[in-house]
């Protein structure tokens, strides 16, 4: 097979080490490589953002504007990872929600970026 996946996603950032900072103490990432100001972190299932230095003022983005909308983040208990985030005061942007078997809930990182926690039970194919 030629192309094989998603290598990593890059988010760019006023500040690249505080926002790596959060995704390592909120979600339990890593940072597995930094170079020139540039920030790798490391999720446990091996998926990685690359986070770089920003320039310019951020456009206004919502939950369906165009380009990437959110990140979404796998759990395998659900209630457990909410209330972990809950413990660390992220903002909410919905209340959690059940979907078609999924429970789900929006939320942001430290930069207002949309992340989606969701605990799937049965693996799209």
């Amino acid at each position: 097979m030629l192309f094989t996946g998603l290598e990593h996603t890059a988010l760019a950032s006023p500040d690249p080490r505080r926002l790596a900072q959060w995704y390592v103490g909120t979600l339990a990432f890593r940072i597995n490589y930094e170079y020139d100001g540039n920030f790798f972190v490391r999720a446990a299932d091996g998926s990685m953002l690359e986070i770089i230095p920003s320039q310019g003022d951020a456009a206004a983005t919502g939950m369906r504007t165009p380009g990437i909308r959110h990140l979404a983040i796998a759990v395998s208990d659900f209630d457990q990872a909410h209330e972990d985030l809950k413990a660390k005061n992220v903002k909410f942007l919905t209340e959690p929600i059940n979907n078609q078997g999924n429970r789900l809930v929006f939320f942001a990182d430290a930069d207002g970026n949309i992340l989606h926690l969701i605990a799937r039970p049965q693996p799209l194919p």
